[in-house]
């Protein structure tokens, strides 16, 4: 979960002015995208030494093991001792012999397992510098795809030892397509592959994410993969939580001018500015924000909009950014169709986590 808002920079100051997010037009280098593409900061410190498995779950020890030794075989799979990677990783002397068996793994189970947990420690626990192991979500690979374009994508992750994808997405036939030819491309380059999904809580009683649906989407792919079944307590049936209740613009309007670093705009204003920038920018929209503070929070007016505002909330949830906001709460951000439809997993994480932040932001307002 996210961190306290007592964290530093978080402590209130003599009436700073909040920069708007609707001001900032980030122009991100190709090369910060790729170098951003690393475990984000709630996950630095975690290792396969911190994951505490369910004695009653002896498939999590096991995943532990199979990560480990998965990790450990990577340390010579893809670039000769010495040499200079080339684009496909190889230097001029003898490539090393490319280990036996699949090149990628597949966690497979639900949520609230600790999978990205374990994912993120395979790519601390892999014996390769940090420029040569990728790690991202499905939505931002699919940005970056987008913003650099498919070829040079290709030449710029071909290079690495392992690339890591989390909260895999079959949503949309579209990007599952672009990303199963990417992965193709990847793995005839030398590059190892492991990859996650999420089943979150509203999915009204649906089995999780199966490995035999993610390894039929993948086709051509599914022999890459091993997949480990990682068994846990289901969280699907506590629903998802309450959303605190909304201030008022003027306690929100406090906030913003009384916390350091803060950021202050309008609800439907931030929407329409998310519209103006490429989505693999929402990061860099948010550098050195300390806390987001919004007004007249509406519900989402559209499909479009609403998958805007699922990266934008991500981006803040992996930064631990509080939230305070006026209007609606966020379990009304969006409509039923929206929620029963097939973005139904993008749009209940991001209530999740904005709900999350928003409880963040609780102590950031001063109480009357």
């Amino acid at each position: 979960m996210s961190s306290s808002p007592s964290a530093p920079g978080l402590h209130p100051s003599t009436d700073a002015a909040p920069v708007s997010l609707c001001a900032r037009a980030p122009h991100v280098p190709a090369e910060r995208l790729v170098a951003e593409m690393v475990p984000p900061p709630r996950f630095d410190s975690v290792r396969f030494s911190t994951y505490m498995p369910d004695p009653n779950q002896p498939s999590q020890t096991e995943a532990v093991r199979v990560l480990e030794g998965f990790a450990a075989g990577l340390g010579g799979a893809h670039r000769a001792s010495g040499g200079k990677r080339g684009f496909l990783g190889f230097g001029k002397t003898r490539a090393p012999k490319t280990p036996a068996g699949p090149r990628g793994v597949y966690l497979d189970g639900g949520y609230g397992v600790g999978k990205t947990h374990l994912l993120a420690s395979l790519w601390h626990a892999t014996p390769a510098e940090p420029a040569l192991k990728a790690f991202g979500t499905f939505v931002e690979l699919t940005n970056l795809v987008g913003a650099l374009g498919f070829q040079q994508t290709v030449k710029t992750l071909s290079g690495h030892r392992l690339l890591c994808i989390d909260e895999f997405e079959l949503d949309d036939p579209g990007d599952t397509v672009l990303v199963s030819t990417l992965l193709g491309r990847l793995v005839e380059a030398g590059v190892a592959l492991a990859a996650t999904s999420n089943t979150l809580p509203g999915k009204l009683g649906e089995g999780r994410f199966a490995a035999a649906d993610f390894l039929r989407e993948i086709q051509g792919l599914s022999a890459h993969f091993r997949p480990l079944r990682i068994d846990g307590e289901d969280y699907r049936h506590r629903g998802l939580p309450e959303a605190p209740a909304p201030f008022s613009d003027e306690q929100v309007t406090k906030a913003a001018h009384a916390t350091e670093g803060a950021s202050l705009d309008g609800f439907p204003s931030l929407l329409g500015h998310l519209a103006k920038v490429h989505p693999s920018r929402y990061g860099a929209l948010t550098d050195g924000v300390r806390a987001v503070c919004l007004t007249d929070v509406q519900p989402v007016p559209d499909q479009a909009t609403a998958l805007r505002l699922v990266v934008l909330a991500d981006r803040l949830y992996d930064r631990e950014v509080p939230v305070v906001a006026s209007g609606l709460p966020f379990d009304r951000l969006f409509s039923e169709e929206m929620l029963n439809g097939g973005y139904r997993k993008k749009y209940f994480r991001a209530i999740s986590r904005l709900t999350a932040l928003a409880r963040d932001g609780k102590a950031l307002v001063a109480a009357d």
